[in-house]
């Protein structure tokens, strides 16, 4: 009886290291530093290499399927890559070689990720803790659109989970480039509130990646000035055109040119004002300007005093809130008040009526000099 369980137990722990056991899953990530500029060039064909199967991200997906997998992706890199499969330019002016390339990998990553978990970072990956410390509705948003373009990418469901701590890494940001992500960021959101543009959003969205950890210090001062001259053509497409006027009247009609380079109609407020009493000046409210167009408004101007004077064509939305910076016109008056002119008529005649009087005094006493 002893030799038998003696036995059953030798068995049972020979037998034992062959169960299955449910190892945890592999956690792969897809992040890469930004390859794309902010007016739609590639920086350079880096990450065609990076997508071969020998290239960083190749290695990852020319694998064996494997059902213990989690794969966390970063969605705008996704949308680079489907950017490539495409024709796409390169900033350097050569010529790119990676359409078929950024093909082959998007397609095996569908397949070799089908029956795995996919996590969507925020788009751009940025380094989570810094986004929500400068912007935390931003990187809402970063995760929300995320999500939904990693969805169409794949054509399969995926999850967004902001606090499980799938974003790993920090960024090293400096203080100066830091403020150039919030400048811009505060003037496309200004300007979002009047312009309902896809553009202006994906502009918006894609600063996102100024905050990811994975840009070196060169590419962290390339993509930052690449969204400052990107940002700043942006704004520049509403705007008021600056003007110099000449004033001879004391009433005018001048007119203003109000242009709208936006593929979408927009609705605007714009608040005319003087830096001194020399004028009085009119606004205007729910101006409406087509899509890719310029409307010439009618500035009705009132002059109170001749001279120099500037006034600030500053457009807003319907509550006030400053868009756009605002545009400079010149006013040059040289009318006379009517009361000026009242005053110097009235104080003539006043001299040529003592002037008289003086002179009849005169011819009055010259004749009693003879008699």
């Amino acid at each position: 009886m002893k030799k038998l369980i003696v036995f059953f137990f030798t068995f049972a722990f020979i037998l034992a290291p062959l169960t299955p056991v449910h190892a945890d899953p592999t956690i792969v990530r897809i992040v890469s530093q930004s390859h794309q500029t902010f007016t739609g060039e590639f920086r350079n064909d880096d990450l065609a290499q990076e997508l071969t199967p020998s290239g960083k991200l190749g290695q990852l997906v020319y694998v064996p399927v494997s059902k213990s997998k989690i794969w966390v992706i970063d969605p705008a890199l996704i949308d680079e890559v489907a950017t490539m499969t495409g024709d796409y330019k390169l900033a350097t002016g050569a010529k790119a070689i990676g359409s078929m390339i950024a093909f082959n990998w998007l397609d095996q990553l569908q397949k070799v990720s089908k029956g795995n978990d996919v996590i969507a970072l925020a788009y751009g990956n940025p380094d989570v803790g810094l986004a929500k410390s400068l912007a935390p509705s931003e990187l809402k948003m970063y995760y929300a659109f995320g999500k939904s373009q990693l969805q169409l990418a794949l054509m399969r469901i995926v999850r967004s989970e902001p606090t499980a701590g799938w974003s790993t890494g920090k960024s090293n940001i400096s203080a100066p480039l830091r403020k150039n992500y919030s400048d811009n960021r505060k003037a496309l959101t200004r300007l979002s509130r009047v312009v309902d543009s896809y553009d202006l959003m994906m502009m918006r969205l894609r600063l996102s990646r100024l905050l990811s950890p994975s840009l070196d210090k060169d590419a962290r001062e390339y993509f930052s000035y690449s969204a400052k001259a990107a940002v700043d053509a942006e704004v520049h497409k509403l705007r008021v055109n600056s003007g110099k006027y000449q004033v001879t009247t004391e009433s005018a009609k001048l007119p203003v040119t109000i242009i709208n380079q936006f593929p979408v109609a927009v609705v605007v407020d714009v608040a005319m004002v003087p830096m001194n009493s020399r004028v009085v000046v009119e606004s205007f409210t729910g101006v409406t300007i087509p899509a890719n167009s310029k409307k010439q408004l009618e500035l009705k101007l009132d002059v109170i005093a001749p001279g120099e004077t500037t006034i600030f064509a500053q457009i807003t939305d319907s509550k006030g809130v400053d868009i756009v910076s605002p545009s400079i016109l010149q006013i040059h008056s040289t009318v006379i008040d009517k009361r000026v002119t009242w005053f110097t008529t009235g104080s003539a005649i006043l001299l040529l009526l003592a002037a008289v009087a003086q002179s009849v005094r005169r011819v009055r006493k010259g004749r009693k000099s003879e008699i």
